[in-house]
């Protein structure tokens, strides 16, 4: 069985789609890739194939290699759609290209589309090698997935079965014209250290190197599996029942439930929580989160980690993302409102009672007295705690002030009544927005 009747056979086990998008560089494996799906259309087995080609801007050639990439789609009858980017240059380059391509690709792929592309047998190799020597877990050394959800739809190599070799062999019988990308000789990135240097050599001592570690990673990709059928066990658990604070749209865990588990299981369970929405820490990084879990909430207990931080409060841990580590800025009211914008604050709601002119918006700063009806002054430090309210979260409850009396502090039952009637109501900006990982 040829290479198109191979791709054909996978391609019936596939769901159905109508968008598919191949990922088009204009290198070896792309131009295969994109050959072979070409000829499927024609065939009459897919319809609404085009092609994305990346402009990083990091070689000198690259308005070249997108000339060269407009002929052959042009050739083959498939539309192309070239996207360009910007490279974090403060970023590892390897690791900031793949991002801001995988982002690129993300932003065109339609509604249950299918991005394809051109990964095989060998890059595979290279990939468990490279998380290997970077101490990767299970899920890493599971290599890259065959298929997965991506974006609006999913993404698939269908190609991961395929050695270099085949690939190669197709592309000359077939009479393809291909890029040879010249950063791929430079031993200096990692993975081109791989290529040239390291698995000639395992090559030459275990011809099939690349099969045995293929089957190698299908059996941690399995492994990878069953761990996460464990943990959506455990955060059940986590998960059960009405988190207090309902109005506030953070993500959070039964802490309880969390430390009653193996310290194995833990962690277990909490990458699978933060993987939507932060990088997976390292494992040196795992102290802070026992520093969390065995602190007293009175400490504030802090988990800092990329594009937010973990924090207790009221028997739970809740992800609070970097944008809440900015002050939020007291508002003064000018003219009668219903709701109030509050700078990088959400929005307040005066339910019942329109607002003022001349109240004020501001934050706890620490020594406040409120007036509670029945009991009279109080600290409100004291009234926060005895409502549990964790101490991430004070800072921000915003306060109505009239002159120098606290009239209601929002969201609080007991606090946030407003003078003659109706509720102080703060609708919080979320700051959630997921976290892309490749």
């Amino acid at each position: 069985m040829g290479l198109l009747d191979r791709l054909h056979a996978r391609l019936e086990r596939q769901p159905p789609t109508r968008h598919w998008r191949v990922g088009f560089s204009g290198g070896l494996d792309s131009t295969v890739l994109l050959h072979l799906f070409a000829q499927l259309r024609d065939s009459g087995l897919l319809q609404g194939l085009s092609a994305v080609h990346v402009h990083h801007g990091l070689q000198t050639a690259a308005d070249a290699w997108v000339s060269h990439c407009a002929e052959v789609c042009k050739a083959l009858q498939v539309p192309l759609d070239t996207l360009h980017v910007r490279t974090d240059s403060a970023a590892s380059l390897e690791r900031a290209a793949r991002e801001a391509r995988y982002a690129a690709f993300a932003r065109v792929l339609p509604t249950d589309g299918c991005l394809v592309l051109g990964q095989h047998r060998d890059d595979q190799l290279e990939t468990l090698l490279l998380r290997l020597v970077r101490g990767a877990g299970v899920k890493g050394l599971a290599g890259m997935p065959g298929a997965r959800s991506f974006a609006a739809g999913r993404l698939w190599r269908p190609l991961l079965d395929e050695s270099r070799s085949t690939l190669l062999a197709y592309a000359e019988d077939a009479g393809l014209a291909w890029i040879e990308d010249p950063s791929n000789a430079d031993t200096h990135l990692d993975r081109n250290y791989l290529r040239h240097e390291v698995l000639p050599r395992l090559r030459s001592r275990w011809p099939g190197v690349a099969q045995v570690m293929a089957r190698s990673a299908a059996h941690l990709a399995e492994a990878d599996e069953l761990l996460g059928e464990l943990a959506a066990l455990d955060l059940q658990q986590a998960q059960a029942g009405e988190p207090p604070f309902a109005w506030l749209p953070l993500p959070s865990l039964a802490l309880a439930p969390l430390q009653a588990l193996s310290e194995a299981r833990q962690r277990n369970a909490l990458r699978a929580w933060l993987a939507s929405l932060t990088r997976q820490p390292d494992s040196a990084h795992w102290a802070g989160w026992q520093a969390l879990r065995d602190s007293g909430e009175a400490s504030d207990p802090l988990w800092q980690l990329e594009g937010g931080a973990l924090r207790r409060g009221a028997g739970r841990i809740w992800w609070v993302p970097a944008t809440w580590s900015e002050e939020p800025l007291p508002l003064v009211v000018t003219a009668q409102a219903n709701t109030l914008e509050l700078p990088g604050n959400g929005r307040l709601v005066f339910a019942g009672k329109g607002a003022e002119s001349g109240w004020r918006v501001a934050y706890r700063q620490g020594g406040e007295r409120f007036v509670v009806s029945g009991r009279g002054t109080r600290d409100l430090k004291r009234l926060l705690n005895e409502r549990k309210v964790p101490p991430f979260l004070r800072g921000r409850l915003p306060l109505l002030w009239r002159g120098d009396e606290l009239l209601a502090v929002a969201n609080l039952p007991g606090l946030d009544g407003l003078p003659g009637g109706g509720r102080l109501e703060w609708l919080p900006i979320d700051g959630m927005g997921g976290f892309e990982l490749g």
